[in-house]
């Protein structure tokens, strides 16, 4: 969320005025790969994805102890429609007409990807969650190494002619973000949940009291290692690509995640390092809100009211970097007033 609410657009402004060195390559790492390949900013999607399958370890062991399965499947499923509903509304709702409604996009995929997770995270044993996701991963990659496109082939990975863009063309209704495919796609759900289940692979880990924190870290780093190298060797055959989410994107996106978390349980729960993290569980406590409010607040603009005109001519060549300072403070603003009074809003 941090990235995405405004240091993105700190960098960036940074790297226009210095456009060399670290800043160059920080600039480059967040945007986007265009088709195969992996950058830093790529790695932000399957992280939520990732830390949400993360969460539902907590959350719902505890609801389940608590109010038992139904409950717990009843949470599910609302919690689930109302993430989509809101996905529906992020990306304009009807403002269009009903032919420019997304069906797929960021926050429905996170709903769909917590509904499957949750469901089997409720019936399933770990083994049992292992074996689904090895079959999730290894079904997706056999769909689409060797099922055959009309015009294209078995096997065929590129933009418009692999397998996953063919489903998006022929099944998935209206607006599509990519003309006529989407990278939140109907095939492409498959191998993100997961990414999901990897999550709550590490979920568990946290959750167990057999291990140390120390221990955990440790493990969390090897697996992270692990999924990054083994992600890459699949690579070789099926590409790294985040716009169809292959399945070797999901080792090495699930493999950095893991060394984050690693990371950051080292500082905070092992080395106890914690109060420099405060203003980043402001906004953690709030993340869909604040990933709603800088869809639905023109922040850049309101901090031009601010500092804008005069004040920005008169810092010259750091105008740029002062509004977009602005606008990552709002974000800051808003997460410490909601924090301060204790409002946290949950679906």
């Amino acid at each position: 969320m941090f990235w995405i609410v405004g240091a993105e657009g700190f960098v960036q402004a940074l790297h226009k005025i210095s456009p060399s060195g670290l800043v160059n390559f920080a600039a480059l790492q967040l945007t986007h790969r265009d088709w195969e390949g992996i950058r830093f900013y790529d790695l932000i999607f399957p992280l939520f994805v990732f830390l949400v399958g993360v969460s539902l370890v907590f959350s719902l062991s505890k609801i389940q102890e608590k109010e038992g399965k139904l409950a717990t499947c009843r949470r599910i499923f609302t919690r689930s429609a109302w993430l989509y509903l809101f996905g529906i509304f992020y990306y304009g709702g009807l403002a269009q007409g009903v032919q420019d409604i997304r069906l797929l996009g960021v926050l429905q995929r996170i709903a769909l990807c917590y509904l499957a997770a949750g469901l089997l995270y409720c019936f399933l044993k770990i083994r049992g969650l292992v074996v689904t996701c090895a079959c999730l991963l290894v079904g997706y990659w056999a769909m689409m190494s060797f099922v055959p496109v009309p015009e294209a082939g078995p096997g065929n990975f590129q933009e418009g002619k692999n397998l996953a863009n063919y489903i998006d063309r022929k099944y998935l209704p209206l607006r599509k973000w990519d003309g006529d495919h989407d990278p939140e796609g109907l095939l492409s759900t498959i191998p993100a949940i997961g990414t999901c289940l990897l999550g709550v692979f590490a979920g568990c880990l946290l959750r167990s009291r057999n291990r140390s924190d120390q221990q955990k870290v440790n493990f969390l780093i090897a697996a992270g290692v692990g999924g990054i190298l083994l992600g890459h060797l699949w690579g070789i055959q099926f590409p790294v690509i985040k716009k169809i989410w292959t399945s070797s994107y999901v080792l090495v996106s699930a493999g950095y995640s893991s060394l984050f978390l690693a990371v950051f349980h080292q500082v905070l729960e092992v080395w106890k390092f914690q109060k420099w993290a405060m203003p980043f569980v402001w906004i953690g406590l709030n993340p869909f809100t604040i990933y709603m409010a800088d869809n639905m607040v023109d922040f850049p603009k309101l901090a031009a009211r601010i500092v804008g005109g005069p004040v920005v001519a008169m810092f010259g060549v750091y105008g740029e970097l002062l509004i977009a300072a602005m606008v990552m403070g709002f974000s800051f603003l808003i997460a410490h007033f909601l924090y301060r009074r204790k409002i946290f809003l949950r679906l």
